[in-house]
This record gives C-alpha cells, sequence and structure tokens, in this order.
C-alpha cells in the first residue's frame, strides 16, 4: 500500500499559523513538538511530520475503510534528511520525503521493501489526467479504457472496465501544486 500528501509551502506560509496556541499541541506528540521547537527551521519540520502523518493516513484509511482524526497516535521519526518512519498501533510506516522552495511532497509505504511506486507532482486539476497517462505508458492500456472509482472512504483506485489496474493509489493537492503516488495490480 502508498500514501502520499502535499504541502504547498507558500500556500501554508499565508494560510496556517502553526504557531498559534495549541496548534502543535493538537496535531503533534511531545516527541514531535520537541523536533519542531528545536529545529533550525520549524516551519518545514512542521510541514514534514504533518505530511508524513497524512501519507501514513491514508495507508491506514485504506486498509481499514474508516476515517477517523487522530494525529497523536501516528508518530514519526527523522531517519535522515528525507527518510523516516511512522508508527501507529502496532503499525510501522517507511516515509521518503521531498523538500524545495514551493511543496513537501511525502510518500509513505507500509513496506521497507522499494515497492514499485510511480508518483508525480503537478497542477491539481491535471492529476487524473497524468495517472491515466502513466498508467498507459505502464500497462499499455489506452487512456481512454482507464477509469478512476472512489472506495467507500474516497480513496482513488484506477480501473480498466472491471479490472483493477492500481493495487493502491492516493492523491493529494493543497494549494496550487497536486501529487499522485500508485502502485500496480501484481
Amino acid at each position: 500500500m502508498v500514501g502520499n500528501d502535499l504541502v504547498d509551502l507558500q500556500f501554508a506560509k499565508s494560510e496556517s499559523n502553526w504557531q498559534r496556541k495549541g496548534f502543535l499541541e493538537k496535531q503533534f506528540t511531545i516527541k514531535e513538538q520537541q523536533l519542531i521547537l528545536h529545529a533550525t527551521n520549524s516551519f518545514n519540520v512542521v510541514w514534514r511530520l504533518w505530511s508524513m502523518k497524512e501519507a501514513a493516513y491514508k495507508i491506514v484509511t485504506q486498509q481499514h475503510e474508516k476515517r477517523f482524526f487522530a494525529p497523536h497516535k501516528f508518530e514519526c521519526s527523522f531517519i535522515s534528511e528525507a527518510e523516516g518512519i511512522v508508527f501507529f498501533e502496532k503499525n510501522k510506516f517507511f516515509t521518503t520525503t521531498f523538500f524545495n522552495s514551493f511543496y513537501c511532497h511525502t510518500i509513505a509505504q507500509k513496506t521497507n521493501d522499494k515497492l514499485a511506486v510511480f508518483s508525480s507532482v503537478g497542477m491539481p486539476e491535471t492529476i487524473d489526467c497524468e495517472i491515466k497517462k502513466r498508467l498507459q505508458e505502464l500497462t499499455g492500456v489506452l487512456v481512454e479504457e482507464i477509469s478512476q472509482r472512489k472506495s467507500s472512504v474516497g480513496a482513488p483506485l484506477y480501473y480498466q472496465k472491471e479490472k483493477i489496474v492500481t493495487n493502491s493509489c492516493s492523491i493529494s493537492h493543497h494549494g496550487n501544486y497536486g501529487a499522485f503516488a500508485f502502485t500496480l495490480q501484481k
């Protein structure tokens, strides 16, 4: 399974006040709050942690087909500048986060095995089209034959007629950017 999350950093700067009273306590564990407060660039750490939690959450909701709000149940640790781990109950999710001056994009997987994950960042309104083009490249199924259907919790899956093409798919958008990550059906 795969999950992803994207944060438009310019949009977050203008629309989200992470320093407001109670925000850190509501969203992050004590350990994560310490990471934020002791960081050289607290803003980037906030949004990296946020996107790691969201990416892992998207996997959990795909598995259990149930939405919930419990940010403290997801605890993040950093392995390196890009890699991290999110713990949720007895589960461990491995993350890779890509940062640039425009956005923070995290992809989470339930396994540390390097699955064939296909992802991209672009304009929010073109994501569905980009996924279908990538699926055509990878599977040979024509774009016109690929359709998106949503699971009971709104997770996207892609089909060719009644045959499922993606094993897991996650779509994110925030501000001026959209992103996706998917794995193919085996």
